[in-house]
């Protein structure tokens, strides 16, 4: 089994704590109302949405990916970071034991935010997971970002 970690940072003109209640406490709720054509529902199959929880989403019908199933390792809402991992479903590609992701949203001085990531591949046997495959996952993930980002802006009482 090998070991990959990729860290990533952005910058928003979204505070933490907006940021973190759209795109991550109620990103059941927003995304798939955001992003109907990518992301069908995000349901919590087990648990009450905090750590331990198990969420599955199921992908718009002619994705490549049909359905995933997160594992909720930690919710700090005081903190803004957010623990998770991906345990199940087409996006391990029978190639990757588990993929694990950290993310933390720090307020900026501009009333902004900086928000980091963390991912770490488990990859199966002697596969190498490739660069590409790796900026494919953060450019989707990057896009889903933006569209809850912009939706802030252009809704500045929701999640406030």
């Amino acid at each position: 089994m090998g070991v990959t970690t990729y860290s990533d940072e952005y910058t928003s003109p979204i505070p933490p704590a907006r940021l973190f209640k759209a795109l991550i406490v109620d990103s059941h709720n927003l995304i798939p109302k955001l992003l109907p054509l990518a992301v069908e529902s995000i349901q919590i199959t087990q648990g009450d949405g905090g750590a331990g929880s198990i969420r599955q989403i199921n992908f718009a019908e002619g994705s490549q990916v049909k359905c995933i199933k997160n594992r909720i390792d930690e919710l700090d809402e005081k903190n803004f970071s957010y623990k998770y991992s991906l345990i199940e479903g087409d996006g391990l590609m029978d190639k990757l034991d588990k993929i694990t992701y950290g993310v933390k949203f720090e307020a900026t001085a501009d009333g902004g935010s900086k928000n980091k990531m963390v991912s770490t591949y488990y990859t199966k046997g002697d596969f190498v997971l490739t660069e590409e495959e790796i900026k494919a996952g953060k450019e989707k993930a990057l896009a889903m970002y933006k569209v809850v980002e912009n939706y802030l802006i252009q809704n500045p009482d929701a999640y406030a």
